[in-house]
């Protein structure tokens, strides 16, 4: 993982939402579900004395981009779903510096067992 701008994060855990993502034709007709988790940097000091959920990230927002982008728009893979999740959190919340984005994929046809396949991925603002 790269420098993480503060130590201080917020993660949303183990949501789960079903989808129509894939290579497959069978996997964008039938869906199935992914499990994401998206931890997110920022400081925290502010409302860590004030208690005002104004000085934090709104995790309803995020939930929402996430949601959005998870349930919206059919991707062929998990890495542009990420991709495109990282972006839209770091576009509608200025006061995240970082995100980093984990998308499960349970059922792969690969032709073999496996618990999941997942993706993770790191990005930062861009700083001036």
């Amino acid at each position: 993982m790269n420098s993480v701008p503060h130590r201080d994060s917020i993660t949303l855990h183990n949501m789960s939402f079903f989808a129509y993502h894939g290579v497959t034709k069978t996997e964008r007709q039938v869906g199935q579900r992914f499990y994401l988790d998206v931890t997110f940097w920022l400081d925290l000091s502010r409302p860590g004395r004030t208690d005002d959920v104004r000085d934090t990230a709104d995790y309803e927002k995020v939930y929402q981009v996430i949601s959005n982008m998870t349930l919206k728009r059919r991707y062929h893979l998990i890495e542009a779903l990420a991709q495109d999740i990282a972006d839209h959190i770091l576009d509608a919340l200025p006061m995240i510096e970082a995100v980093e984005v984990t998308v499960r994929k349970p059922q792969v046809p690969l032709g073999g067992i496996l618990d999941h396949v997942s993706v993770t991925i790191y990005r930062e603002r861009a700083r001036a």
